[in-house]
């Protein structure tokens, strides 16, 4: 037991020095730091927001960016910038709650279908195919749409349909996973098998997930841009980037300020989170030194 003990738990120590791995990649340093900005502000909106993000003033309407109003105005006098410091709540709020729903329901599945194998893979990944025979979004936007227009319900939403993709993967590591030598020596030792599968195979899938969550956060918040864009998900007047796009739209020409913002912020925190994710992966890898 012992033995098997060691050589299963070596796999997560000779990763030591990943996290001085991941600050010698510059994409990963930038993508880190602008995600912890975009957190940092999210945080503290409050203090940051130099007006009430939903108060109007019919005096300033569509006003472009100037000393008073940093980024200008809307369609109703709001100030953009307070608009887009609380608006980062929410699609932050939506991209690691999505994720965190996706992953504690798709790791258990994924691992008890690559353990148990037989007749409950076979189930599981015939509902999981099916699953992803559609594409995420429009799964996404039905999904939302049958649950009814809220934030909440979009982060259920982009979490159910982001499920399967977790569960196929921890599944397929899984699979790897318990044919190693360690796993079938703690089988010969008379584990019992939800020991086995929690202490010796689930620890081994943790370096994966963690790396896919990451650049599922950038889906995910692409997703919530995407759904609120379509009234699914962020409710006027609360603030979102999505929704802001939406209106945007009907004055490009005469204010286009209004979406230059909000699509930057999507595109910065989706390509960071990306850039973070990319980082994880090889800072993770066993076969980096």
């Amino acid at each position: 037991m012992v033995a098997a003990s060691v050589a299963d738990d070596s796999t997560l120590i000779k990763r030591p020095n990943a996290f001085r791995r991941l600050l010698r990649r510059k994409g990963a340093v930038v993508g880190l730091c602008v995600v912890a900005i975009f957190v940092t502000i999210a945080i503290l909106a409050p203090w940051l927001a130099p007006y009430d993000p939903i108060a109007t003033n019919f005096l300033q309407v569509r006003k472009p960016p100037s000393s008073q109003y940093w980024m200008g105005t809307d369609e109703i006098g709001r100030d953009l910038m307070s608009r887009m410091i609380y608006g980062a709540r929410a699609s932050l709020q939506a991209g690691v709650i999505s994720v965190a729903i996706a992953v504690c329901l798709g790791v258990p599945l994924g691992l008890l279908s690559g353990y148990c194998k037989g007749w409950v893979d076979s189930l599981m990944m015939r509902v999981v195919d099916a699953l992803l025979a559609c594409p995420f979004l429009i799964l996404a936007i039905a999904m939302a749409a049958f649950l009814g227009p809220s934030l909440t319900n979009a982060m259920i939403a982009i979490g159910l349909t982001a499920m399967p993709i977790f569960i196929r993967l921890v599944r397929g590591q899984v699979l790897a996973v318990t044919v190693e030598d360690y796993v079938e020596a703690a089988r010969a030792l008379g584990n019992p098998h939800l020991r086995i599968a929690i202490r010796h195979v689930l620890p081994n899938v943790v370096a994966v997930v963690l790396v896919h969550s990451t650049l599922a956060i950038a889906q995910a918040t692409l997703a919530e841009a995407a759904l609120s864009f379509l009234g699914l998900g962020q409710q006027p007047p609360a603030p979102s980037w999505g929704s802001m796009l939406n209106v945007a739209r009907q004055f490009i020409s005469q204010a286009p300020w209004m979406a230059w913002w909000p699509g930057l912020a999507i595109a910065t925190v989706v390509l960071a989170f990306n850039l973070l994710g990319d980082g994880l992966r090889d800072a993770l890898d066993p076969k980096e030194s």
